[in-house]
């Protein structure tokens, strides 16, 4: 379940330039990723429908279309509650599909960064990351739900090891999985001139952190993620592959410049 802290918003004018890419890959047949950007509402995710199980796609868009009904928040709690109701829908639908199916498990990760005001959460699953940009420097909000970063927290893999250990891709949390889904939240203020990335771990496996910033810092939006997409393609883009870049720009701080 989705612990809500009191996200109280702050009158503020902003926009927010989004792009947008998703391809399927070199090595895959079909796409698994869906993603959404809703500016009006404030949410942008991204669902990868895991690998190895069946109707992966089936299951990322359901849980990308129990999102677009999420509507107009009257406040950020209210942002986070009713994405929280979406979610458990869609668990709930992907419980049903499986048993309907006769799957163990129907499931995928989502990454959502949801915006009210000058407030923003990171709610996550899986190991679809969340990244923020800001002051050219680049963090990670989201931690990977996988067997490889618990042996990275507990000490027992590097990071380095980690990238190459046999069950990387192997997740502990994900949608689907069991009938109370399990989320991590992280949040904070918005600074004009934030950039946000959320992205599949097709991106991930091929390109650096570093790399990410890099392209995404000074470019479009849309640019970046084209150009994204492309570098992974070009590394041998072994999985399919969806980037979300939203950049936030106060009104505030125009009028102050």
């Amino acid at each position: 379940m989705i612990v809500a802290s009191d996200l109280i918003g702050l009158p503020a004018s902003a926009s927010y330039e989004t792009g947008i890419a998703t391809h399927v890959g070199l090595v895959r047949n079909h796409n698994e990723d869906n993603c959404i950007a809703d500016p009006d509402s404030g949410l942008w995710a991204v669902a990868d429908g895991m690998g190895g199980h069946e109707a992966g796609d089936v299951a990322s868009e359901t849980v990308i279309e129990a999102l677009r009904s999420i509507g107009s928040p009257a406040s950020a709690p209210d942002l986070l509650a009713r994405f929280e109701d979406r979610i458990l829908r869609a668990n709930k639908r992907l419980r049903e599909i499986a048993r309907e199916r006769g799957s163990a498990i129907v499931g995928s990760t989502v990454a959502a960064l949801l915006v009210f005001e000058q407030h923003y959460a990171c709610v996550w699953s899986g190991d679809s990351r969340i990244y923020l940009i800001r002051a050219a420097a680049i963090s990670q909000l989201s931690r990977d739900h996988t067997e490889a970063q618990e042996l990275v927290d507990r000490g027992l893999l590097s990071a380095k090891e980690a990238k190459q250990w046999p069950r990387r891709n192997v997740l502990v949390r994900a949608l689907g999985v069991q009938d109370d889904p399990e989320f991590d939240l992280n949040q904070g203020m918005l600074e004009s001139g934030d950039v946000f990335v959320i992205c599949s771990d097709g991106l991930t496996a091929h390109v650096e952190d570093q790399e990410i910033r890099d392209h995404v810092e000074h470019a479009p939006a849309q640019a970046a993620c084209d150009a994204l997409v492309a570098l992974a393609l070009k590394r041998g883009g072994t999985d399919n592959v969806t980037v979300i870049v939203m950049r936030y720009q106060s009104s505030r701080a125009e009028i102050r410049a």
